[in-house]
């Protein structure tokens, strides 16, 4: 797709290099490893992904490597990933709490804000 094409069909928008936005003129990448026996980088192109390493093909990749079986991929993060308790998150609980007995400093519109909070929290009107 041309330039010309990204830019009729977006309404007179250029897409072309617009971030977020895949773009057909970008080189895929290529196998990062190193061959030291032959001095040189992979550079296969075929089905390459990235991990921490850089990219890799499947020859290269950090199971391969190990002589191992590729992980099956699976649904990715468990869904309570993001809700566990945290020490920094029970923090701001406490936080919260202290604000709004005014046992911590605050503006005014934030110590409403946390009485609020907690009244919520604890099934007030």
């Amino acid at each position: 797709m041309t330039a010309q094409a990204n830019t009729e069909t977006a309404g007179g928008v250029q897409l072309v290099g617009t971030p977020g936005r895949p773009a057909d003129d970008r080189p895929k990448p290529d196998c990062g490893h190193w061959i030291g026996a032959e001095r040189r980088h992979c550079r296969e192109g075929d089905g390459v992904r990235q991990y921490i390493g850089g990219p890799r093909c499947p020859a290269h990749t950090p199971s391969a490597l190990q002589g191992k079986p590729e992980p099956p991929t699976g649904p990715g993060w468990p869904a309570t990933a993001w809700t566990t308790i945290s020490p920094l998150s029970m923090s701001a609980v406490f936080d919260e709490r202290a604000i709004a007995s005014g046992r911590r400093r605050s503006s005014p519109h934030v110590y409403r804000a946390a009485q609020a909070a907690v009244a919520k929290k604890e099934g007030r009107p």
